[in-house]
């Protein structure tokens, strides 16, 4: 029984933490680039090693083993690509008046090295598990990489919700590329596709699975792919980001905030003289920045389903002299 309920949930739990550590590290600017680039070496040469040792253990362990060492090895490039030292030739934002082809290509020069890097990272696996027996670390990679295309690809189109405020400072550059408006094709698409990718797995799992390496490799794939199918449907919703990664956000008010949501305002965010300590600080700008998304919601809400009807009992109502005259 521990086969089956012990991998779902280190998955998740890897899933979650492993993405609120990255944006803790990179978001404070407190924590300086020795410190970064320290730390991405260490992720990588202990994902690398990981996966290099268990590329012909099918145990249980080794299973975990692969799965982890692949997530390490992801944060290392996750960690150089937001710290904004691997991103593209032209690190820039996106003019206003771009469009087409010409947003395409910008966009495309603009994270072209991270793109390198993450299929090097693929290679590498590759290499390190190419006629071994334990395949989880070449899968897990695979996952990750399928469903984050899929996502930057959305995020490209266009979506109703970004979550770009957990984007640290040194790629706010990269908003600009983001479209906010209602969903293309491609997002039911591409999530119809993930979805029956995710029952072929669960489909094996239940029939084909038999070792408990096999279990657990299936097993720990699976969740994390589930895990990337749910963060799509994030870019519907204001609010699960915020909610689950708030806590690695960086202690200031990023770049995008004030662009989407102007100043901080008292309504928002009580005053901020008085505050103890710049953790204190962000809390109240992190509540301010949900208040935020709460409103955009309640908003796109009222232009889905609009009440004409309680607009016209106002008017039959009250006169127009009265509407008029309020503030």
């Amino acid at each position: 029984m521990g086969s089956y309920l012990t991998p779902p949930v280190y998955a998740a739990f890897v899933w979650w933490f492993s993405t609120g550590a990255v944006l803790l590290l990179v978001g404070r600017t407190a924590y300086g680039s020795a410190l970064k680039l320290v730390s991405a070496g260490a992720l990588l040469l202990a994902g690398l090693y990981a996966i290099a040792v268990s590329a012909d253990d099918i145990t249980a362990g080794g299973a975990y083993a692969a799965f982890t060492g692949t997530i390490l090895l992801w944060g290392a490039q996750e960690i150089a690509f937001l710290a904004g030292w691997v991103t593209g030739p032209r690190p820039q934002r996106c003019p206003a008046d771009a469009r087409g082809w010409q947003r395409l290509s910008l966009a495309l020069q603009a994270i072209l090295y991270h793109e390198a890097a993450l299929l090097a990272c693929g290679v590498a696996i590759l290499a390190l598990t190419s006629g071994s027996a334990n395949a989880t670390a070449l899968w897990t990679f695979a996952a990750l990489w399928v469903l984050r295309q899929s996502a930057k690809i959305n995020l490209f189109l266009g979506v109703p919700v970004t979550n770009d405020e957990l984007m640290p400072e040194p790629v706010q550059f990269l908003k600009t590329y983001f479209a906010r408006k209602p969903v293309s094709l491609f997002f039911p698409l591409s999530v119809t596709l993930a979805i029956a990718a995710l029952v072929i797995m669960v489909q094996r799992l239940v029939e084909v699975a038999a070792t408990p390496f096999e279990i657990v490799s299936l097993t720990l794939v699976s969740t994390l792919f589930a895990l990337g199918v749910i963060e799509h449907w994030f870019m519907l919703l204001p609010l699960p980001a915020i909610t689950l990664w708030g806590w690695g956000m960086g202690p200031q008010v990023s770049e995008d905030v004030m662009e989407q949501g102007g100043d901080i305002k008292d309504d928002v965010v009580p005053p901020l003289a008085g505050i103890s300590s710049a953790s204190d600080a962000a809390k109240l700008r992190s509540i301010g920045a949900r208040q935020r998304l709460e409103d955009e919601f309640r908003q796109r809400f009222r232009e889905l389903h609009p009440r004409p009807d309680l607009g016209a009992g106002l008017r039959e109502t009250e006169p127009v002299a009265t509407i008029n005259g309020r503030t």
